[in-house]
């Protein structure tokens, strides 16, 4: 056989995603097919921009053309498109503008919920994704202070206008209460405020919103999982006994709504010794991936206790903008890199059926 659309597309076969389990022809990842005069070109079109894998396969695609008789050159372009992992259905309609919803939640408070959900979609931003990011807290809307975000929203004689900062786009009921101002809201409130900040919202083109949900199993979870699709639910733990024991309650009350649970990931995992790099496990070690293979999830990384990280939120400038490349800065990004795989795996599974909760 001569060198051929067909025979390309054949040697193409050998390349396989690790993550979704299937070659790229297949997947539809492969765009774009020319040949000339026995040089290659083609494009391979991914499902995020955070893929991991992306140089991997790359160079495998180029080396398995590369080897067909009559080939002088290839030129492999990689882009991405981001794919829709949940769908909307007749109690649950799609956010304008938005692809996919990541509820990033706790069993308990105290573990850094917030700290890992502000770096994560910064991460995610630095990695290639349109990112925004609902702070869902309403009681403790912190995420203003950790991305050093003082405004007031605004609108454009329709929706409200969300604050931009560090690549994201964000709103929070902290951008429409005084720093001091205590809010004292029942459940409908709540419900209330959250479809606002889905519906009423000017969201621009975006492929990953991130929503902090407060701590524990609440009216906000619920109110979410019932009205919004979700692609999935990031579960962010501490390696100790009593919080992993609350992070295995929040995992079944994301399943019991019907949301995927995209991870977990361990904050605080280790302290590193800034003098002689000595590693010291303050609240235990492994107990995030024990707990997340006996529930069969995914395990996202560990984020080492640094001291930089916390400094970074009160100063409103996180480590993922100040010290990208520093331990912390690089475990926030590889989980960024994770967790988009796991939406990218979501968005070829077909869509659960909502099902009442009791």
């Amino acid at each position: 056989m001569g060198l051929n659309e067909s025979a390309v597309l054949e040697a193409l076969r050998a390349v396989k995603d690790p993550d979704l389990h299937k070659d790229i022809v297949t997947l539809g990842f492969v765009k774009n097919l020319t040949i000339d005069a026995g040089r290659v070109g083609f494009t391979i079109e991914l499902t995020t921009p955070a893929c991991p894998v992306k140089d991997q396969l790359r160079e495998q695609a180029r080396a398995v053309v590369a080897q067909l008789a009559g080939v002088v050159g290839v030129d492999v372009e990689m882009t991405s498109q981001v794919r829709t992992s949940a769908h909307g259905d007749a109690g649950r309609a799609a956010v304008p503008g938005v692809k996919n919803v990541i509820a990033v939640g706790a069993g308990k408070g105290g573990v850094g919920k917030t700290t890992v959900a502000v770096n994560l979609a910064i991460a995610l931003a630095k990695r290639g994704g349109k990112v925004a990011m609902i702070d869902g807290d309403i009681y403790g809307p912190n995420v203003p202070i950790m991305l050093g975000l003082q405004t007031q929203l605004t609108t454009d004689g329709n929706k409200i206008v969300p604050a931009e900062k560090y690549g994201i786009q964000v709103v929070s009921m902290g951008f429409l209460t005084q720093d001091d101002a205590p809010v004292i809201w029942r459940g409908p409130m709540l419900h209330g405020v959250i479809q606002q900040f889905f519906r009423e919202v000017r969201w621009a083109e975006v492929d990953y919103l991130v929503i902090d949900l407060p701590p524990g199993t609440g009216d906000v979870a619920l109110s979410l999982a019932q009205t919004v699709p979700v692609s999935g639910a990031i579960v962010v733990t501490t390696p100790q006994t009593v919080s992993l024991a609350d992070t295995r309650r929040a995992v079944r009350m994301y399943q019991k709504l019907n949301i995927p649970t995209l991870g977990l990931i361990e904050n605080m995992s280790h302290f590193v010794c800034p003098s002689c790099q000595h590693e010291s496990d303050i609240f235990g070690k492994g107990g995030g991936e024990s707990l997340a293979e006996s529930l069969a999830v995914p395990f996202l990384g560990r984020i080492p206790i640094y001291e930089p990280i916390r400094v970074g939120g009160d100063i409103g400038v996180p480590i993922v903008v100040n010290e990208p490349d520093s331990p912390a800065g690089r475990a926030f990004l590889s989980a960024a890199e994770r967790t988009a795989a796991q939406v990218s795996i979501a968005s070829f599974r077909k869509p659960i059926p909502l099902t009442p909760v009791n």
